[in-house]
């Protein structure tokens, strides 16, 4: 027989990295829009004196309690003149600074809403009423001084130019605010009737008490739940929209106003015929041990008579914060569980040995059944921070959080209470309840850190042109947060049934493409959000007779899995909800593989371990700009990850794990310090004997941010994220010290946005403008041998996020922890690229051995 080698686990690397400090030079101005300072400044004084004397008017003619609902500041607007001249937010916010006393709001930036074709930018700003004259004197001393600490500009007056020109020269109209401006949801609030209503709350005004007044004053009903991020309280209220507009003018902190998201009943999936072959099944299956990883669901429940389900899901581990009971009410979670247990069970059922399982199953019901009755509608945010801290309490093991759950967000992209309270969860956060407030973002702990599968969505309709319903259907609520992975449907399901009443039906995908029910983040408005879905795995197919009519759910065309009619039944899943809890089922068998990698490392090791099918790929290569290539993989994410990639390295494809911390930031003015370089064990005369000989190698580093969600334009000091980090690899014809002094060139460039930063080697399949998004960065270098032999070190370098350009003291020595995977492949046979990694590693090799 020919070789059969022993698996190779994949080469921890250890101690091959180091501090490199950072010499940075001066930072750039912001782009001023020319214009004739006086007149332009006398213009914005009168429309701030307008609007302040408006306010004041309004306050006079409402009747509300002045104890009580006095106003202590006016909400303005300011907008910008169009998106080249972005207005300086960073200068929308002010406190004061008594060393003594505690620190006051003077104004506060409540909400930004970006430019659009028909809007211009606008800034939602709260001014204290015992600072409106503070406020006026930026605009009085635009007027009446000068400054010459910038250049002067074409627009400068002769001696200098004008005080606070970055701020009031970009604005081009001051007016009071409408409650429409608060409003931050797509399209326009329903104004008529009475509806629930997400309000988002300023936690660092002192007036939050005064909420159940004017509540019980304008008999306004609200939930007896809050959630708290960082600095907004979030709570619910139903009320008609004239009801809302008191609330301007009251002490109520209200910084944003949006459409909330209550978690409904999931539709129910088919149920297949009961298969004879369970009984079987259940009969060779060999439970895996109490306390080894686990993938639990956050879903409908589980069915856990089931034979195939109960001893790997104990009692004690089904959980529900809904009513009393754990089981499913919906029969999505039990479909789901049989898959992250088993995978498509088909292959198991018609085996004959033993099954023997590396993990178990737990279990949170989040949505309630039909006859419950729901007094209070549930928001999803809330309802994850209590279903994961269940678990938790319960048993301490090593857990993959599996959310097929998803809705559709008001703005496709863009962070949601929902996605920053799993993204927070996601990087160690602990939760905390005080009364009915869950405390959210306490200071994190990485070393509690979570990982999260998230489903990316199903389209609403079936198209015959199924791409392109794919493509304008964006992935779904929480599937855009930063810290989980994302999972997209394929299909290698492309059968055509042998039933007559599917006669001239066709499957509408082809094999290894993107499945008819995935959605993907081509639609996505921001350039800077991440690329989801991160992978792909199978979701099933979908049957057309051409004409207009489909059929979603042909078991043929699905996924064989657990069901809930009885405790021997199967079922059928398919879309993206299948395609997570497979993907949640390889987490958890890497976790059993590799016990001390962090939830970040298993992460990007599903990432990393992805290929795209034939299908994907010949369509990806062929897209020779990098843009394009970014936009198909916004559609099918880094493809499709194998157990067998997942867990074991070979002798011609090697992957090298780091894991790794340092502190980015010092000093109060958070001054980027240091960036770690990683040399590597590079088998360098084994690259440079191939020679010409085409090599891949694949970077993939993941981390875990912490997260900012409300909607202040996400620049600067409101970014989303906490921090940013970025790999770069050092060139063939670069020394050490010039890659060195190219990552502080382009770490400054990345700092200062004052031009695109990092190679653009067309070596790169995607290349730096295009991986450094979200938190998950990826891409492959592909190159000869010798060519590859030179280039030695990777840089993992820092980028300020809303920690550094914040300030925030309890983040000032934070450590941020990173995960770099690296993998070398060639197709040359005989080529052992493992060994020699290996042995400067000092780690074992298995001997390979041949048998007869």
């Amino acid at each position: 027989m020919a070789d059969q080698p022993r698996p190779l686990d994949h080469l921890y690397v250890v101690e091959h990295a180091a501090d490199q400090g950072f010499q940075r030079p001066g930072r750039g101005n912001a782009k001023i829009r020319p214009v004739e300072h006086r007149a332009h400044g006398l213009v914005l004084r009168g429309e701030l004196n307008q609007a302040f004397s408006n306010v004041d008017d309004e306050r006079q003619n409402v009747s509300v309690d002045p104890e009580e609902l006095s106003a202590l500041g006016s909400v303005i607007v300011l907008e910008g003149a169009d998106a080249g001249y972005p207005l300086d937010l960073d200068r929308l916010s002010r406190r004061t600074q008594h060393r003594r006393a505690p620190k006051r709001p003077k104004w506060l930036l409540l909400s930004a809403h970006p430019a659009t074709e028909d809007e211009p930018e606008r800034a939602i700003v709260w001014v204290a009423d015992d600072y409106r004259a503070d406020f006026l004197k930026l605009f009085e001393d635009y007027l009446t001084k000068t400054s010459t600490s910038a250049p002067e500009e074409q627009w400068a007056t002769p001696n200098g130019n004008p005080a606070n020109q970055s701020l009031v020269a970009n604005i081009s109209r001051i007016r009071q605010a409408f409650l429409d401006d608060l409003w931050t949801s797509e399209g326009e609030p329903p104004r008529s009737g009475r509806h629930w209503w997400e309000l988002w709350l300023d936690s660092t005004q002192p007036s939050l008490e005064t909420f159940d007044r004017v509540l019980t004053t304008y008999q306004m009903r609200s939930i007896s739940r809050s959630i708290a991020l960082r600095d907004r309280v979030v709570v619910w209220v139903e009320a008609t929209w004239a009801q809302l507009e008191i609330l301007l003018v009251t002490r109520v902190p209200v910084a944003e106003i949006r459409k909330p998201e209550f978690i409904d009943t999931i539709e129910d999936l088919p149920a297949a015929e009961q298969d004879e072959y369970v009984r079987d099944l259940a009969d060779r299956l060999v439970p895996a041990a109490e306390h080894a990883p686990a993938v639990c669901h956050l879903d409908t429940g589980v069915y856990r008579a089931h034979l195939l389900l109960r001893d790997s899901l104990a009692e004690t581990d089904l959980h529900t914060i809904i009513g009393t009971s754990g089981t499913d009410v919906g029969r999505h979670g039990t479909t789901m569980a049989g898959l992250a247990l088993f995978g498509p069970l088909d292959e198991h059922l018609t085996s004959t040995g033993p099954v023997h399982l590396r993990h178990r199953l737990e279990s949170v019901r989040m949505t309630p059944s039909d006859s419950e009755a729901v007094t209070d509608p549930r928001d999803f945010g809330s309802a994850t921070v209590q279903a994961v801290a269940l678990p938790e309490i319960t048993a301490p093991r090593p857990r993959v959080f599996c959310l097929p759950l998803s809705t559709r967000p008001d703005k496709p992209g863009e962070p949601t209470l929902w996605s920053a309270a799993v993204d927070a969860l996601a990087f160690g956060t602990d939760t905390a309840r005080d009364g009915d407030q869950l405390q959210l973002l306490s200071t994190p702990d990485p070393d509690f850190s979570r990982l999260f599968l998230v489903a990316a969505g199903n389209v609403d309709s079936y198209q015959l042109d199924h791409r392109t319903e794919s493509d304008t259907s964006a992935v779904e609520d929480p599937g855009q947060a930063w810290n989980v992975l994302t999972v997209g449907a394929h299909t290698e399901l492309a059968g055509s049934p042998e039933d007559p009443q599917y006669r001239g039906w066709s499957p509408m995908a082809e094999v290894g493409g993107l499945s008819p029910h995935s959605r993907t983040s081509v639609m996505f408005n921001q350039r800077n959000w991440p690329i989801k879905p991160d992978i792909c795995m199978e979701g099933g197919n979908v049957l057309t007779d051409g004409a207009g009519t489909f059929e979603d759910k042909h078991p043929m065309l699905s996924l064989r899995t657990t069901g809930t009619a009885n405790d021997l039944a199967l079922d059928s899943a398919n879309a993206t909800s299948a395609a997570t809890a497979q993907a949640a089922r390889l987490a958890a068998v890497a976790m059993v593989r590799y016990p001390d990698y962090w939830p970040e490392t298993i992460r990007g090791l599903l990432t990393h371990a992805a290929e795209w099918t034939p299908a994907m790929e010949a369509e990806i290569r062929q897209s020779r700009r990098k843009n394009d290539r970014l936009q198909l993989l916004r559609r099918y994410g880094w493809g499709v990850p194998t157990e067998d990639a997942m867990l074991n390295s070979s002798f011609h494809a090697v992957t090298m794990v780091t894991q790794d911390q340092f502190l980015p930031f010092e000093g109060d003015d958070f001054k980027m310090r240091h960036f770690r370089l990683h040399s590597l064990p590079w088998p360098t005369d084994v690259l440079k004997q191939l020679g010409a000989e085409s090599v891949r190698l694949r970077i993939t580093l993941s981390y875990f941010i912490e997260p900012s969600a409300s909607r202040r334009g996400w620049r600067q000091r409101y970014a989303y994220a906490s921090h940013s980090l970025r790999f770069d690899l050092q060139s063939s014809i670069e020394t050490e010290q010039e890659f060195i002094a190219r990552v502080n060139r382009d770490a400054q460039a990345n700092e200062d946005r004052s031009s695109r930063a990092g190679t653009t080697s067309n070596r790169w399949f995607l290349g730096p403008n295009q991986r450094h998004l979200g938190s998950l960065h990826q891409d492959e270098w592909h190159g000869t041998g010798a060519e590859l032999a030179q280039c030695s070190s990777v840089a993992v370098y820092p980028v300020g996020g809303w920690w550094k350009n914040n300030r925030r003291a309890d983040r000032m020595n934070f450590p941020v922890r990173y995960a770099l995977l690296l993998s070398l492949q060639t197709a040359k046979q005989g080529i052992d690229l493992y060994t020699p990694i290996a042995n400067e590693l000092q780690v074992a090799v298995p001997t390979q051995i041949t048998t007869s």
